[in-house]
């Protein structure tokens, strides 16, 4: 961690023996809007410095033991960077604590799913996945490795099958997209017009019931599922989303409903956000998977 001190007040360790292992993804060269999102693992951490370590309602997160393995360095060589963050990420699933990646574009996802489901293979694994958009685009803008494809190369793994993600939030497609969830109507889609007239226990309901069976589930989310209002510095943001309270409780239930394993949190863009309105909502989604974590250990004690 080049000896600063990060997660102020919970406790560091190795990987072998930490609740918590985060990684950070420092890559923005996929985005199709506003860049920026390389420099959000460097401001979360830097934020962190100074958050308490307690909960929204004061669980303690001081028992924690987090290993932050920093940042994969991008090294301008994009296929060889994705090897790397894939290497990693699979190292790091060989433990036995819950990792949470910080990017990044959500092209990053690539790698980071990829590992995951390499790693439970052939075991069927899944993907909840809340974002302003699908991701379910083959090629964009000619790249498959757009952050707008995540998902569709998600699909793409043996062990991954529509009825196996779950998207939320979604309220911008693409012509591409409308017609592959019409080829495809096992995949679980909900609306953020949806998610607001049927709510969020509903929301989570069915989620569960088509998830829970699951040994592994990979939690995916974009901060522009929230509305701009709440998270201007993203490089692709669509009126009519989420509140931060409303994603916090979503997170919250989808870890203790079903087997998460994995999560990423991406598209935070410091660099056009504004009184870093972006990065503590984010930090204090982070704060509360910390939470959900310390809470599930504390019952496991």
């Amino acid at each position: 961690m080049s000896g600063k001190k990060y997660w102020e007040g919970i406790k560091t360790g190795a990987p072998g023996n930490s609740d918590i292992l985060i990684m950070g993804v420092p890559f923005d060269d996929a985005v199709s809007g506003a860049r920026g999102a390389a420099e959000a693992p460097g401001r979360l951490r830097e934020l962190s410095k100074s958050t308490t370590p307690l909960s929204e309602e004061g669980v303690d997160l001081r028992n924690l033991v987090i290993y932050d393995r920093d940042n994969v360095q991008y090294n301008n060589d994009w296929t060889g960077y994705y090897m790397e963050v894939e290497k990693e990420a699979l190292s790091l699933l060989q433990t036995v604590g819950l990792l949470l990646f910080l990017g990044g574009d959500h092209s990053v996802t690539i790698p980071l799913a990829g590992a995951f489901a390499r790693y439970y293979y052939p075991k069927p694994v899944g993907m909840v996945h809340f974002d302003a958009h699908c991701d379910l685009m083959d090629i964009y803008q000619g790249e498959k490795w757009s952050h707008a494809c995540p998902q569709r190369r998600f699909l793409e793994q043996d062990n991954v099958s529509p009825e196996n993600m779950f998207l939320v939030g979604i309220r911008e497609f693409e012509l591409e997209e409308v017609e592959f969830i019409e080829d495809n109507p096992a995949l679980g889609l909900v609306t953020a017009r949806r998610y607001y007239r049927k709510g969020l226990e509903a929301v989570l309901d069915e989620m569960f019931s088509r998830l829970k069976n699951l040994e592994a589930v990979y939690l995916s989310i974009d901060i522009d599922i929230l509305d701009p209002a709440y998270a201007p510095g993203t490089g692709t943001p669509q009126a009519g989303g989420i509140s931060t309270r409303e994603l916090i409780e979503l997170v919250r239930g989808t870890m203790a409903g079903l087997p998460v394993k994995a999560i990423d949190l991406v598209e935070v863009a410091p660099p056009i956000d504004i009184s870093d309105i972006t990065s503590r909502a984010a930090l204090k989604v982070i704060y509360e998977i910390f939470a959900s974590v310390a809470s599930s250990k504390e019952q496991n004690n």
